[in-house]
């Protein structure tokens, strides 16, 4: 497998996903998506194995938003969307739905898409020296990657509204007191911690971490009473796994339980 400007790696039951087009921050253009679905094709094939993934940025920067160095410029007709549904769209759609948890690890700016992919993580770290930036209105667009979808539900309207009109940078901090994203660490430490992190979700009972990870992602688009029934179902698919024995045998003889991820 020969990845374009993305990088996979395994550590233990750890997938190291990393976005690695340093020159230009880590812009995401058509190879980088494209290599992004074979890496999570990958993944997939090693769900046996495969327990976490954590999804980062190589240099200083997490992802710097669409790469538009090379590009034509726009001329009268040209559809700027084209490539949202046929090329990004799907990579959003696939990393929604991976079948364990994903911490995100933003060791940089994080502007535009790349906004929207550092918050796909169920779990998001960020450097100090990170900060977001939803740029579009900067070049006459709108918000697009899903951010209009995750932010209203992440911080509300009227900070999302604000964050996209203005086009303002948004420190790492203040992300933090707003409720953006989970923790900040000193830039020298940010992996680390997000790979001790990542090793206490492989090690947990990651049938269950995947259906909670599905039952929130789903949750907004429920109704109540529909949202009854998911965590009905997502309960007997977690209650028949081996972990839930593992888990009530340990509680009951009083030790840490052994999870396998079955």
């Amino acid at each position: 497998m020969q990845l374009q400007h993305v990088r996979l790696e395994f550590d233990g039951a750890v997938a190291v996903l990393t976005l690695d087009h340093q020159e230009v921050m880590n812009a995401i253009s058509s190879p980088m998506l494209a290599s992004l679905m074979e890496a999570l094709d990958v993944i997939e094939a090693k769900r046996d194995e495969v327990r976490c993934v954590v999804f980062t940025g190589a240099g200083k920067a997490f992802c710097a938003g669409a790469n538009l160095q090379g590009r034509v410029r726009p001329r009268d007709g040209m559809s700027a969307g084209k490539t949202l549904d046929t090329e990004y769209h799907p990579f959003l759609r696939r990393l929604r739905r991976v079948h364990c948890p994903i911490v995100t690890a933003v060791n940089g700016p994080a502007a535009g898409g790349g906004m929207s992919f550092a918050l796909m993580g169920d779990y998001v770290l960020c450097a100090r020296s990170t900060y977001f930036l939803q740029a579009f209105r900067r070049i006459g667009l709108v918000p697009d990657c899903g951010s209009t979808w995750l932010l209203p539900r992440l911080i509300g309207k009227a900070r999302s509204v604000e964050l996209s009109l203005l086009g303002e940078k948004l420190p790492a901090e203040k992300a933090l007191a707003w409720g953006l994203i989970n923790r900040v660490y000193d830039d020298a430490i940010l992996m680390d911690e997000a790979m001790k992190l990542a090793r206490e979700l492989a090690n947990g009972p990651t049938i269950a971490l995947s259906l909670i990870r599905k039952l929130y992602w789903d949750s907004s688009e429920q109704t109540f009473e529909e949202q009854l029934n998911h965590e009905f179902e997502s309960q007997r698919h977690a209650g028949a796994a081996e972990d839930f024995k593992e888990g009530v045998t340990a509680f009951l003889e009083k030790r840490p339980a052994k999870f396998k991820g079955k």
